[in-house]
């Protein structure tokens, strides 16, 4: 039997069965994704696998590096085949490793190859490849639509242009609608310089002159309208930490004067402007029916030497910590809430010993008004978490503390236009979960309930709840 088949990751015969009838073939939403719209848009071939696989992969390159390869053969000048050579000598060593399942996930769905890739083999499979990525059905748009590809959400700064995106969304040959997310990362800048320098951009593009906290508000919400009338109906927040100090609208505002003047702010003084922001946003979100999503928890660029060399995003990034979580997530959605701002929120956390402190705080903040059940959501498994081991542990937390049947699911958080088997990877580790509690006689084997609970999960609470 090969590696791949329908019985992966799945132990139980219920399990199986929920993932062959229902799971396994449902469309994807993928609404949190770095893929880049102007690719898409221009549809350009793959050179070979190594190009397809390894370039710009972090997950990929940290794996290497652990695996005593040479820099040369990561990210250096090394040849398509030394890197494939690299990383195929780096899968054999990577037993209990998602990357050593995604791999032959992807080798599997895309190459129809089931060959499990070694140090040994690695000529003959990547030559398998290197064959049919020449082919149309590898390009971009095309490995998309095989994938069952309805929905992606690029991530996309407030000045972006959203050229591509209106592009792709005039081309009648191309159905899957590929929708911006409105990313403040700069909005957030702790660097007083350059957060003047985006207020000063900022202004030149809305026409509008930003000389206190409200033009601020004003410029970012014709970007937010700009954004939607591209079909952006998410935006995405990146925070070290989550950390909420109320201030009066004076203080605000003299805060930002200052701040957009240049002059650097304390530490206190960071944190009341950025709650302020954050709270004026989520209002705008609100307005629109948005969904905004909080990816917290992640501590980047931690190798100052290796940063220097090769920049950014680039696999030197960690799990953080935080003390007093749990008060400041509360005060920052109830400060949401008293100011009626508190949109559809989704909370990812990076750090699992967190997972009950979240679920238990969306639960204090579930509502009716928003129109969709669980507006408030625990996000999936995310990066560091993004294992069997991870995915486990959120749906766990999710399900003790709170309705698992209206989580909204999956997600790829990639840079890869072959990473979506990592939708299938979750789809298998769900039906398992759920097919091992009825296995063991926790829950009813009720196929009605059963099926409703996958179908939504993988595929339908996501459809209603972005509403696209």
């Amino acid at each position: 039997m090969d590696f791949i088949n329908d019985r992966f990751m799945i132990d139980n015969e219920v399990g199986v069965r929920l993932y062959q009838e229902v799971a396994k073939d449902l469309p994807i939403i993928d609404y949190h994704c770095h893929l880049d719209a102007k690719e898409i848009y221009e549809n350009n071939a793959f050179t070979d696998i190594t190009q397809l696989w390894l370039a710009g992969d972090h997950y990929k390159w940290r794996a290497m590096r652990a695996n005593g390869i040479n820099e040369y053969a990561i990210t250096g000048e090394a040849s398509a085949e030394e890197k494939f050579q690299a990383w195929a000598e780096t899968v054999e060593t990577a037993f209990g490793n998602p990357l050593y399942h995604w791999t032959h996930l992807e080798l599997s769905k895309y190459f129809d190859c089931n060959i499990n890739l070694d140090s040994h083999n690695w000529r003959e499979v990547m030559a398998h490849c290197n064959r049919l990525i020449k082919q149309s059905d590898f390009k971009p748009r095309r490995l998309m639509e095989r994938s069952g590809v309805e929905v992606i959400c690029t991530t996309d700064a407030p000045l972006d242009s959203l050229k591509y995106h209106r592009l792709l969304q005039q081309d009648e040959t191309f159905a899957i609608k590929v929708l911006p997310t409105f990313r403040p990362d700069d909005v957030f800048n702790e660097n007083s310089t350059e957060f003047s320098q985006f207020v000063a951009r900022l202004g030149q593009m809305t026409d509008i002159a930003i000389e206190s906290f409200a033009h601020f508000s004003a410029a970012l919400e014709s970007r937010i309208d700009w954004f939607h009338e591209t079909g952006c109906r998410i935006s995405d927040h990146g925070p070290v930490k989550i950390e909420y100090q109320a201030a009066d609208p004076a203080r605000i505002n003299q805060l930002f004067v200052r701040k957009a003047a240049g002059e650097s702010l304390t530490s206190t003084e960071e944190t009341e402007i950025n709650s302020a922001i954050f709270v004026m946003l989520a209002g705008h979100y609100k307005a629109r029916n948005w969904a905004m999503q909080i990816h917290f928890g992640a501590i980047r660029n931690n190798n100052s030497l290796m940063r220097q060399r090769l920049g950014i995003n680039t696999g030197f990034d960690s799990i953080n910590d935080q003390s007093m979580l749990a008060s400041s997530l509360n005060q920052l959605l109830d400060a949401m809430a008293q100011a009626n701002a508190l949109p559809k929120t989704i909370l990812y956390n990076l750090n699992a010993i967190y997972n009950d402190v979240v679920a238990t705080t969306i639960a204090n903040f579930q509502n009716a008004e928003l129109g969709v059940k669980s507006p408030i959501q625990f996000g999936s498994g995310w990066w560091f978490n993004d294992t069997r081991r991870g995915m486990e542990s959120q749906l766990n937390s999710l399900a003790d503390q709170g309705l698992l049947m209206h989580f909204v699911g999956m997600l790829t958080d990639s840079r890869s236009f072959v990473s979506y088997p990592r939708h299938d990877y979750f789809r298998r580790i769900l039906c398992n979960l759920i097919g091992g509690w009825v296995t063991k006689g926790e829950i009813p084997d009720n196929k009605e309930i059963l099926t409703r609970m996958i179908r939504n999960i993988c595929h339908d609470n996501a459809n209603n709840y972005f509403k696209f």
